[in-house]
């Protein structure tokens, strides 16, 4: 039969019409080169499997007898082993190639968790062995943390650096939410275990990926002294700006309150006022959305004072403890966690680009791990403590407490003049002597809706 349409004059050429009017996939813009789409596709990869992971090792716990503290324990050998080795994994971050930390810390994460995933679907793990393979994977995050802060900058050029940072967390935030929703499937399906062996899977995967990047080799002082000399010039670095370690000092007690809000409190509230998990499970989606909903807006949105506008963002943190501390309904408790998730990627981004920006890149793993460990030291106290605040003051009264720090130490931020007053800055080429010189970023925001359709 002859197949030539007489439209088309060949062969199979209303076929061909047909999928012509179909839309064309997506293409990534042209500042998103081979190594940037590399590091977001194996770190999307990494946090979409470490997501239900963490589902599946509180279950794994819990389905071998364990109660809350053992779930506790387990969580804090994680963390404990993340304070502890930061430092460390900074300042060999800034003495050895980054990728090839990145990759390491990967394989490590891979290994410890494919023995977690054996240990349970074989058998019956003890506690201790549950919560020192917890505490390899916390080494291994101690590593990759502070190397991954240098890498994304290295891919694309510095006037593209906040799409960058912005498409970058977009991913993992998108991750983190698929991850959890399917994790907490999978966990019900087939078991903890399988779950960890796709966690493994995935950072195995994603070490080959990171293995594949071609970004240059950032340029060290010839002389080099050992680790402690090396963390002292990073301490000096970190310890110089008022800015940096204001706002560190600030997430420290910030981060703890929070999580301290979202990990005790909230599940609690829930269960007496809203109707349980799930009504919970809701709110907390509706922070996951707010951060992709805030990736979004960083992408087009390149505010100059950017730790200003990043400090502002923060203020919206204290509304989900004001919301718990009222018992309001599921949708405004939603509302705020949405509106929470949203304005923490304002400050993310703005945070990424002001570290970028403002620290010398030999040195940016060492003040990353100061930076991380400030942000992270406090938590474990502040959700060790929730408990007995609540029993001390009233659940209510320690929610208003929460929400009244977030605003009082935000404000007090805002008084280093520092915070104010960073602006963004970009390299430009100099007409004259041909070097890279810092200029204000004040280049237009381009128009149309073409940009955003072209993110990878």
């Amino acid at each position: 039969m002859n197949r030539t349409s007489p439209r088309s004059g060949h062969p199979d050429g209303t076929v061909r019409a047909l999928l012509g009017r179909l839309p064309s996939l997506p293409h990534p813009p042209p500042w998103a080169g081979r190594d940037f789409r590399l590091l977001v596709s194996a770190s999307f990869i990494s946090n979409l499997g470490n997501s239900g992971a963490t589902i599946a090792a509180a279950y794994a716990v819990i389905e071998q007898g364990g109660s809350a503290t053992d779930v506790g324990l387990v969580v804090a050998a994680r963390t404990l082993a993340l304070v502890v080795f930061l430092l460390v994994g900074g300042a060999v971050a800034d003495r050895l190639p980054r990728q090839r930390v990145m990759v390491g810390a990967n394989l490590l994460n891979a290994t410890s968790q494919a023995a977690f995933a054996i240990l349970v679907i074989t058998g019956s793990p003890a506690l201790w062995t549950m919560a020192a393979l917890a505490a390899v994977g916390g080494t291994g995050q101690a590593f990759f943390s502070p190397a991954s802060e240098g890498m994304v900058l290295s891919t694309v050029d510095p006037g593209h650096a906040g799409k960058a940072f912005s498409v970058y967390r977009l991913s993992m935030n998108g991750a983190s939410i698929i991850g959890a929703a399917l994790g907490g499937a999978l966990v019900a399906a087939v078991g903890p275990g399988w779950v960890l062996a796709v966690d493994a899977t995935g950072f195995a995967l994603a070490a080959a990926m990171r293995a594949r990047l071609r970004t240059k080799a950032v340029e060290r002082p010839a002389e080099s002294g050992g680790i402690v000399r090396e963390l002292r010039e990073g301490w000096r670095e970190f310890a110089s700006r008022s800015w940096l370690w204001g706002i560190v000092l600030q997430f420290g007690v910030v981060n703890g309150v929070v999580t301290a809000t979202e990990s005790v409190y909230g599940p609690l509230v829930a269960r007496e006022h809203l109707g349980g998990a799930g009504p919970w499970g809701i709110a907390v989606a509706a922070a996951g959305v707010g951060t992709v909903c805030g990736g979004l807006l960083m992408i087009r949105w390149r505010p100059r004072r950017m730790l200003l506008a990043g400090t502002m963002g923060v203020f919206p943190m204290a509304l989900p403890a004001a919301a718990l501390a009222l018992a309001v309904p599921t949708w405004l408790l939603s509302t705020a966690m949405f509106v929470t998730g949203l304005a923490v990627e304002v400050f993310a981004v703005g945070w990424m680009l002001a570290l970028h920006q403002e620290i010398p890149e030999d040195k940016m793993s060492r003040v990353s791990a100061y930076d991380w460990l400030g942000s992270v030291s406090l938590t474990p106290i502040a959700t060790a403590l929730a408990g007995p605040a609540a029993i001390a003051f009233g659940r209510t009264r320690a929610l208003w407490g929460s929400s009244v720090l977030v605003l009082l130490l935000t404000g007090a931020v805002l008084l280093l003049p520092d915070v104010r007053r960073l602006e963004r800055r970009v390299k430009v080429a100099s007409e004259h002597a041909g070097i890279a010189t810092a200029a204000p970023d004040v280049r237009p925001l381009p128009a149309g809706p073409a940009d955003l359709a072209q993110t990878p």
